[in-house]
């Protein structure tokens, strides 16, 4: 090839590869309308605050990067507030080590974080049936939600923020939804905007089959289906639930346990019309058996939640919760496959102790096959952990009989202050043979548990 031909090469190769990208966007934006999720493009009206958010975000991490978290979080983590002076706006970042932290505890890194907040691909808008005037964005991997927030809001969480930490600390699977970070962008000549980052609860989505929003209650708890065959997305309610159940067998006493946990904390912040977010898949074929090999656990999860492929070995392990918790001991350090010493060397169970597959240790004959394994489990490790014994629970994730559930508790922020009690009061009045969202919190606790002891199986 002479120099002509080369200096015209590249500049080919470069249009070329411009091409195949915009066609493969193209695919997806075709896609996510047809899932109800709409990108936010340069004609969308939320395109230039989603841009700014984008670029605020990625600051706020980075700060997190150039400035190591403590080894223990103190008085003033809690009531840190950083701004950020950009070009057109600026970014107030509240409490970051604190979220920092947690973001920490469930096994993220701060490069992931912010690639995934910062990817140069748009983010999403989520239209919901929600009644709440917030707005609702997704992250273009659609493994975190924005969603903006009243002053008032931002104020209780932040207020709560500690015992948060500690009852999260103190129940690592806690269905409580993971916050991590409070932001308030302020654009020259608008109304300021709080917004909070929060790990969705229905991640990885590509095998679900219905979501659904649960209150426990009946009033203007139906929503109607999408029409057969139609992609979009809808979460349905309550009502839409009836004469089924959440097919559990020996995951439901642990699911009661931490529903029956988690209600009893918001009930210490009086606070009521929270949501315990549902979804389902199906499993596949080799899901169904109950083995405890912890080398296939691995590998059947990473494929499961592979929309385009099936496992194809035979055994496949159940999810935790078999084992009570107290009576199962995961004896080497968490695993981490970032590094190559990690692997995992005995779990006990109260139905005999099992050995574990090493996934990276001097067992291994064949290193490396396992280290390009290891380096595809990196990316679900970290977001699968309900998967994995003694492992926190980022994702909410629960194996039954038949399907895999994602359950998560959002909607936290509904203070049962004096109109709210008056709303009870006229609603009692108004619709007196039905049951509805506004009750006293200690009520509003005890029948979402009720609705979960009489749906589970």
């Amino acid at each position: 090839m002479n120099r002509t031909e080369m200096e015209m090469s590249g500049p080919s190769v470069s249009r070329h590869s411009r091409t195949m990208k915009r066609k493969r966007w193209g695919g997806l934006r075709q896609q996510w309308k047809l899932l109800g999720l709409f990108e936010i493009d340069p004609q969308h009206e939320f395109y230039s605050l989603t841009c700014m958010m984008k670029e605020g975000l990625f600051a706020a991490v980075q700060n997190t990067i150039d400035n190591p978290l403590p080894d223990e979080l103190c008085e003033d983590d809690y009531n840190l507030e950083v701004t950020q002076i950009h070009k057109d706006f600026r970014m107030e970042t509240y409490a970051g080590p604190v979220f920092a932290s947690l973001r920490r505890s469930l096994g993220m890194t701060e490069k992931g974080y912010q690639q995934s907040l910062s990817s140069e691909g748009s983010y999403l808008q989520f239209i919901s049936n929600s009644k709440s005037k917030a707005d609702f964005f997704l992250t273009n991997d659609k493994r975190f939600f924005l969603k903006t927030q009243s002053k008032r809001e931002v104020r209780f969480l932040l207020s709560n923020l500690r015992i948060y930490m500690e009852h999260l600390e103190k129940y690592p699977h806690s269905l409580l939804v993971k916050f991590l970070g409070v932001h308030r962008i302020k654009i020259a000549h608008q109304r300021m905007k709080y917004f909070i980052v929060m790990q969705s609860v229905f991640y990885p989505d590509d095998r679900i089959t219905a979501r659904y929003d649960i209150k426990g209650c009946e009033m203007s708890r139906w929503t109607d289906p999408a029409p057969e065959g139609n992609q979009i997305i809808i979460v349905l309610k309550d009502l839409n639930f009836e004469g089924q159940f959440i097919q559990l067998d020996q995951q439901r006493p642990w699911l009661l346990r931490q529903v029956e946990i988690d209600t009893a904390f918001l009930q210490t912040l009086n606070v009521l019309d929270y949501s315990l977010l549902l979804a389902h898949q199906p499993l596949h074929q080799d899901e169904l058996s109950q083995t405890q090999s912890f080398g296939t656990l691995i590998i059947r999860t990473k494929k499961s939640v592979n929309a385009t492929s099936s496992p194809t070995h035979a055994a496949s392990p159940t999810v935790p919760g078999v084992v009570a918790e107290e009576d199962s001991t995961l004896l080497s350090a968490e695993l981490n496959c970032a590094t190559t010493q990690c692997h995992t060397t005995e779990m006990h169970s109260g139905n005999g102790g099992t050995d574990c597959t090493s996934l990276e240790g001097d067992k291994v004959e064949q290193p490396s096959r396992m280290g390009t394994d290891s380096v595809d489990l990196q990316e679900f490790q970290a977001q699968n952990r309900r998967l994995l014994p003694n492992f926190k629970n980022p994702l909410h994730v629960i194996d039954g009989s038949e399907h895999r559930y994602f359950i998560g508790i959002i909607d936290i922020f509904t203070v049962y202050g004096f109109k709210k009690r008056l709303e009870y009061w006229w609603k009692r009045l108004r619709y007196p043979r039905q049951t509805f969202s506004t009750v006293s919190p200690p009520a509003y606790c005890h029948r979402l548990r009720q609705w979960v002891q009489d749906h589970t199986k």
